[in-house]
């Protein structure tokens, strides 16, 4: 569902949005629909990635060997 929303932006930016709309063969709306898109799919995916790291982070990484039974166990000789 596609709502109609009003912004502010400098006249120069306006005119340098056209020029990039045209050359892309679109509109300044789409242009604009398409950056924001772009931005939020970005977010999610990092929000996604810092989850997944914190999940890592907490579940612990195996590097393989044996764990230190104990600290006398570690200084027998």
């Amino acid at each position: 569902m596609k709502q109609n929303i009003t912004i502010s932006l400098d006249k120069e930016i306006i005119k340098k949005a056209r020029v990039l709309a045209a050359k892309n063969a679109t509109s300044i709306s789409r242009l604009i629909s398409d950056e924001l898109t772009a931005k939020i799919i970005q977010e999610e995916r990092y929000q996604q990635a810092h989850r997944q790291a914190l999940a890592d982070l907490n579940t612990g990484f195996h590097f393989g060997g044996k764990g230190i039974q104990s600290r006398d166990a570690l200084h027998e000789r």
